[in-house]
């Protein structure tokens, strides 16, 4: 009986262990980062082939409303730094918070040739819609916005927005023709997508916004489960930071 009873929980302390390395890990991440932090879990789940990654796109503001009400998640990373250091700041994290990159925003079009006319390419009378991020919620169009702003364009165009939910849906706006300009994301002006597309970028410059510069940390909810801290320090490694620059997103400089 003490044998079996032993047998017993040697099995139960093997299935426990197995769990433990079998643990899904469930990431709230910028649709800025899609590409990027596809390759990144790609790469990661071929090294460690028993953790499984899944990852949700979106709106960074929209997820953290979420995580402050609870919202399932183990991992969040925003395309606006202040809102994973705001979640540390209310005591819903277990690391501090660290930047994976800045990005970048540019005006992109299949219609026209922004690197011609720059920031003026949206004054340009025959284009009649500019898909840019909604300011409220997403930090790209919070940028965008700040951009314009700062070469007094602003007021000028801002009757021919179409807002896009996220960056992401904001780039198909300008990708699939819903719109006929769009401020968006070098990451995914860069992304196959939208280099298969045929449009042109311009890259606007960084003196224009604020830095975007974007952070992520493992929240509450991954507290009993290490994978979550496995994936999180493999976002530092150099594999990560390639695939990051590659889409890019500039690293910090210390």
């Amino acid at each position: 009986m003490i044998k079996n009873l032993f047998l017993g929980l040697m099995l139960t302390f093997i299935f426990q262990g197995c769990h433990v390395q079998t643990q899904k890990v469930s990431v709230a991440a910028a649709s800025d980062l899609k590409f990027a932090l596809d390759s990144v879990v790609s790469i990661f789940q071929k090294q460690y082939p028993n953790n499984k990654i899944e990852v949700t796109y979106g709106s960074s503001g929209k997820f953290l409303e979420q995580i402050q009400y609870d919202a399932p998640f183990d991992l969040y990373f925003s395309a606006d730094v202040s809102y994973p250091q705001k979640l540390k700041d209310q005591g819903l994290t277990i690391s501090d918070v660290k930047i994976y990159g800045i990005g970048r925003i540019v005006i992109w079009s299949k219609k026209i040739d922004p690197n011609i006319e720059k920031m003026n390419s949206l004054l340009d009378p025959n284009l009649n819609k500019i898909a840019i991020a909604n300011p409220e919620h997403a930090p790209y169009g919070e940028k965008a916005k700040e951009s314009m702003i700062y070469y007094k364009i602003y007021d000028k165009v801002k009757n021919n927005f179409v807002f896009g939910e996220n960056i992401s849906q904001t780039a198909q706006f300008v990708e699939l023709g819903a719109a006929d300009i769009g401020i968006v994301a070098l990451s995914l002006a860069l992304s196959p997508n939208m280099k298969n597309a045929g449009g042109n970028y311009y890259i606007i410059p960084k003196n224009s916004h604020k830095p975007l510069e974007q952070g992520y940390v493992i929240l509450k909810h991954a507290r009993n489960n290490p994978n979550a801290k496995k994936f999180f320090d493999f976002m530092a490694t150099s594999k990560s930071i390639a695939i990051l620059t590659h889409f890019g997103f500039t690293q910090k400089t210390t």
